[in-house]
């Protein structure tokens, strides 16, 4: 009887010891090659290749008209993304979006209906995905369900053994209305929004510049070509939108453990407000963070085009923030574990200061005007 329950026992723990053991086999496997939390938010072009006959499926080739080359996806639409903006000349500002009623109209116009899953694709050998992730922000921002950006573009399509076709399809127009319940208008951050929050802990401003720009060093222009401020919004961070790829020619986005890696000390459990000169690489640094799983992300459209505009007293800086700890997604510390600033780390930019402004030691320069 006793040698049965030592066998018994010796069993127990035999099953115990084993399922500890593929736990920790299963852990470090899942950090080598963990899925993106959003994934579904990627295609791939095999995923594509199996879906072009889905009836709800809506290719749609975002490249500008001077960029087009003649080759398209089969079935695919023509949208090119700056429809979605619009300058304003009085104001100097370049590349701002056409508003929610205007962009449920340009969707309904291209045949996209609220149901339908939209895949949006460039080119990356020139924009990188850093213009079909502005219209998945424009259709995240109206709650749109079923959204993805295809990984490289035409270009992976091409290299896959995709076809191309000459023509677009021709679209007949839908009515596209989003509900008003559904249309999340946070997701749009305007400068009446940000400035209020700067040094507020749950809010993190991510510049997805150059660090040249970032820290004044490499100047922004407006829309007439004059020099905007130099420098970047107070408590911002920087992480190059280029650094989200593989490598520059191929511009494949990285795996997660190494996108994980690069935004270690951005907390998922708090709001990132992303921003560049004029949307288009914010909205990269968006989709890119919505891929991870961050939830509470928003794009400040106008970006520097508004923010570094001589006539409005915005405040800058030059100072180099720098993120602070290892807050990976799912790591998030409590919120009384922040410090004022949000966990970063402030050092003196090596930018020059701009001319007639006047910076104090913290990097911090005039408002301007």
């Amino acid at each position: 009887m006793k040698n049965e329950k030592r066998i018994r026992y010796a069993a127990i723990a035999a099953i115990l010891l084993l399922g500890i053991y593929w736990s920790a086999v299963s852990a470090i496997g899942g950090a080598a090659g963990q899925a993106y939390p959003n994934a579904g938010f990627l295609a791939t072009a095999q995923w594509l290749k199996s879906h072009q006959a889905d009836a709800s499926l809506v290719i749609v080739d975002v490249r500008m008209d001077k960029y087009f080359e003649g080759k398209l996806i089969p079935g695919a639409i023509r949208m090119p993304w700056q429809q979605f903006q619009y300058d304003d000349v009085a104001g100097n500002m370049g590349g701002l979006f056409v508003g929610i009623v205007r962009a449920q109209q340009l969707l309904g116009e291209h045949g996209i209906a609220r149901n339908d899953t939209v895949v949006l694709y460039d080119s990356v050998k020139r924009d990188g995905g850093a213009t079909s992730s502005y219209l998945f922000w424009v259709l995240d921002l109206l709650g749109h369900k079923h959204m993805k950006v295809l990984e490289r573009g035409i270009d992976g399509w091409i290299d896959a053994g995709g076809e191309t076709v000459a023509a677009p399809r021709e679209a007949e127009a839908v009515l596209y209305q989003a509900p008003s319940g559904e249309i999340n208008l946070r997701k749009w951050v305007k400068a009446d929004y940000l400035l209020p929050r700067l040094g507020d802990p749950y809010y993190q401003i991510l510049d997805v510049r150059s660090r040249a720009e970032y820290l004044g060093e490499a100047p922004n222009t407006g829309l007439d070509g004059t020099v905007l401020k130099l420098g970047h919004i107070p408590t911002a961070t920087n992480i190059d939108y280029t650094l989200n790829w593989t490598t520059p020619d191929i511009k494949a986005l990285k795996p997660y453990a190494a996108l994980e890696k690069l935004s270690s000390g951005l907390d998922p459990g708090r709001a990132v407000i992303t921003y560049c000169h004029s949307a288009r690489r914010g909205s990269f640094g968006y989709f890119v963070l919505r891929l991870m799983g961050f939830e509470d992300v928003m794009l400040y459209e106008p970006s520097w085009m508004e923010w570094g505009n001589k006539r409005y007293y915005f405040p800058v800086e030059t100072a180099e923030n720098i993120l602070a700890g290892d807050v990976l997604p799912g790591t998030s510390p409590s919120p009384a574990a922040l410090d004022p600033l949000g966990k970063t780390n402030r050092k003196g930019g090596a930018a020059p200061k701009p001319g007639g402004d006047r910076s104090s030691k913290s990097g911090y320069v005039s408002c301007g005007g």
